[in-house]
């Protein structure tokens, strides 16, 4: 009986410890996903340098486009992702910008396509037809391969997304590219938008690791409701309710917020949160909205550092993360970064 007793007791001891040991394995699984897009065309080393790199789990290096031929890379360099001065990226130096991301123990993801196609871009919806869909896919492998990236998010956007899928083409080419990903134990991520028209098709949802929804941009310069703002608390919360009726898993769905904001009514057109802070003052970025807000009235639309962290609040209520686009426009202080850390942490 004592030998039992012994073991027993042994036994509790070892299986204490145990659990004790996997508790910082299971929270670091629980930790919510923080979603960076990094804009190429804004420069990549620009957008370094403003970023608090820890801050974020994943970077998306955007926009990488094929040219005609459906290739990614042509002679060393992309065919189709220019940098601040239009010139496309060396792969020598897009290795060397992601393996110094990943340095941070970040996951970095090539994002394609974008909100508006280049005009070096070849067609998306002729490479993705059923006699391109294959070498396509191929394509977009062999760059994350040669890239030693984590995965590839997909951004095609709108009207050209609605084409595509009503086409028949769009589940079938993500349903092919997620098959190819895995195998790599790569990630296939996507951004999307929650209107109708702009929403990717049900039928592709399962196929996604993350799913990014682009909660912002309800007004801007030539489009929306007047006297609107662009990115409410009240649309992030009716967006996100949308995406997990339509299915997608809470874990896997990440609330994008802007870093920007809009003119309207005569204001300047576009703003980036360091140069509203820049040009009206720290104080004037406390409120969502510069000036009076009404049809025709003159205001700026944007979100304070407050509603930024009110958003990363529920997005650990209701999903399983934050993005942000795009990295380069938050403050020198990292102000909106630190706001997403605030909301993501606060019980």
């Amino acid at each position: 009986m004592t030998n039992i007793r012994a073991f027993r007791l042994i036994a509790s001891i070892l299986i204490g410890f145990i659990l004790v040991l996997s508790l910082p394995a299971r929270a670091e699984e629980r930790r919510p996903v923080v979603v960076g897009y990094l804009a190429a065309f804004k420069g990549l080393e620009l957008s370094i340098a403003r970023t608090d790199l820890a801050a974020f789990t994943h970077f998306n290096l955007s926009f990488a486009n094929p040219d005609a031929g459906g290739r990614f890379v042509h002679d060393g360099r992309m065919t189709c992702m220019g940098d601040e001065i239009g010139a496309n990226l060396s792969v020598e130096a897009l290795r060397g910008t992601i393996a110094r991301l990943q340095a941070s123990v970040a996951k970095v993801l090539i994002s394609t396509a974008g909100g508006v196609i280049p005009g070096c871009s070849g067609d998306w919806k002729a490479l993705l037809a059923p006699e391109r869909r294959a070498a396509t896919v191929a394509a977009l492998v062999d760059l994350a391969d040669t890239l030693a990236l984590d995965g590839v998010d997909i951004d095609i956007e709108g009207t050209l997304l609605t084409e595509i899928d009503r086409a028949g083409d769009y589940t079938p080419f993500i349903a092919a590219l997620s098959d190819a990903t895995r195998a790599r134990g790569k990630l296939l991520t996507c951004a999307t938008a929650s209107y109708e028209g702009g929403m990717i098709p049900v039928s592709s949802i399962p196929y996604f690791d993350l799913v990014n929804v682009m909660s912002y941009d309800a007004i801007g310069p030539s489009w929306g409701e007047a006297g609107a703002e662009h990115s409410s608390y009240a649309m992030a919360a009716r967006d996100l309710d949308l995406w997990l009726a339509r299915g997608v898993a809470r874990e896997r769905l990440v609330l994008g917020v802007p870093f920007y904001g809009y003119g309207l009514g005569g204001e300047k057109a576009n703003w980036s949160y360091r140069e509203i802070a820049d040009a009206h003052g720290i104080n004037a970025t406390k409120t969502d909205v510069i000036g009076d807000r009404c049809a025709g009235c003159r205001y700026i639309t944007l979100n304070s550092s407050a509603t930024i962290e009110k958003k990363a609040r529920l997005a650990v209520e209701k999903a399983g993360g934050v993005m942000a686009w795009e990295l380069s426009q938050d403050s020198p202080d990292h102000a909106l970064t630190k706001a997403i850390e605030r909301g993501l942490t606060r019980e």
